[in-house]
């Protein structure tokens, strides 16, 4: 939440300590990757941290964890905020479960003391292969771990092409605190999705293949999708230069831009609460080698009642699909998921409640999680 302050990465740390807390345990937020932030506001990775702890402290003044949290400064000779140093010490001390969201932090002699360390994936598939390819750092850093849990809930299954041979992962998925997402009648009449245009950074090669990481190779795969659709579709984005941009626009997409509705929680969620439904794609990683992996925003968009129209990564074999949520591979499949919806959209509105209801209830997931690892 330091290192992105923006109001997507914020809403996940905060479904996990609200999950947990309603589980019953005492929970505290620590950030101690080392990594500069990023200022939004600015626009730059920075080493003024303050956007970030006054960030930090908001969210969880919001949620009720006043106090509850730590960022160590990496700009800063390791500066603490939030706790200061005995209190961190004490709470290492105290603590039974350490939750290592996202893999983000590598873990160091405080946090080896804990006994039970989870390895929450949230991006599946890089991992694995630097581990097969035998990546020291990444090898290293899951091994700190007691137990390991991935979005990528196929894995193992035949038709999922990860290699899983050196640790053994555990399934997991998005977990969404319910009442914090309530059904509104939507006031636009758009599918759209919020998105990060392009990131290059992280493609990777396997078996003389490569994966890419950037979702823009998707999104332009089905082009021409508004003019075939004949529905309002939207991105609202973060990058993209001007060329790109236009021909979106020139192919019927309306753009907006993504971060100033980032900035805080209540305007993200509204974006997602005012949307008629979520049309997405995922990673070129999770379409091909079938990870199963499934988003935390669109997690959300089906909390909200919204439909979800995304594309396959194979969580079809875990998740219900056909209503209220659609997995697609080709343009046939997003207009058939399309005019179902339209065709009754308020039982799609509620089915996609109920997934959530079933499937992404943070006490239900959160309570598995713990039963996995023994301690529930």
């Amino acid at each position: 939440m330091g290192r992105t302050p923006l109001a997507g990465i914020a809403w996940q740390g905060l479904h996990y300590l609200e999950g947990f807390r309603r589980l019953g345990y005492e929970v505290s937020y620590v950030e101690d990757t080392g990594d500069w932030p990023y200022d939004p506001v600015q626009n730059t990775v920075t080493g003024d941290c303050s956007y970030a702890v006054d960030f930090i402290a908001r969210m969880l003044d919001w949620c009720g964890l006043p106090g509850c949290w730590c960022y160590r400064a990496g700009s800063q000779n390791h500066r603490l905020y939030g706790l200061t140093d005995s209190q961190l010490t004490t709470l290492w001390r105290e603590t039974d479960i350490l939750v290592n969201l996202t893999g983000s932090t590598m873990l160091r002699e405080e946090h080896l003391r804990v006994p039970v360390r989870l390895y929450i994936e949230t991006d599946p598939v890089t991992p694995q292969i630097q581990v097969a390819q035998g990546n020291e750092f990444t090898t290293n850093l899951l091994a700190a771990h007691t137990h390991h849990f991935t979005y990528g809930e196929n894995f193992g299954a035949p038709d999922c092409g990860v290699p899983i041979a050196r640790f053994q992962y555990h399934p997991t998925r998005p977990p969404i605190i319910l009442d914090w997402w309530p059904v509104q009648p939507p006031a636009a009449a758009r599918f759209t999705t919020i998105a990060n245009w392009k990131q290059t950074q992280k493609d990777i090669e396997w078996n003389g293949q490569k994966y890419t990481w950037s979702k823009h190779a998707e999104f332009v795969k089905f082009l021409d999708l508004p003019r075939r659709s004949g529905l309002a579709i939207e991105l609202a984005l973060v990058g993209g230069n001007a060329d790109e941009r236009q021909e979106l626009t020139e192919a019927g997409w309306r753009i907006v831009e993504a971060l100033p509705l980032s900035l805080d929680l209540s305007s993200y969620r509204d974006y997602i609460g005012r949307a008629r439904g979520e049309f997405t794609v995922a990673k070129d990683q999770n379409i091909r080698l079938r990870s199963g992996w499934f988003s935390d925003r669109s997690a959300t968009f089906l909390a909200a009642g919204r439909p979800v129209v995304t594309q396959d990564t194979g969580f079809g074999n875990i998740l219900p699909t056909g209503r209220g949520l659609f997995a697609f591979q080709t343009m046939d499949d997003i207009l058939v998921a399309l005019r179902q919806i339209e065709a009754d959209y308020a039982g799609h509105c509620r089915a996609a409640r109920a997934v959530a209801a079933e499937h992404f209830a943070a006490e239900r997931v959160l309570g598995d999680l713990l039963r996995r690892c023994g301690v529930r």
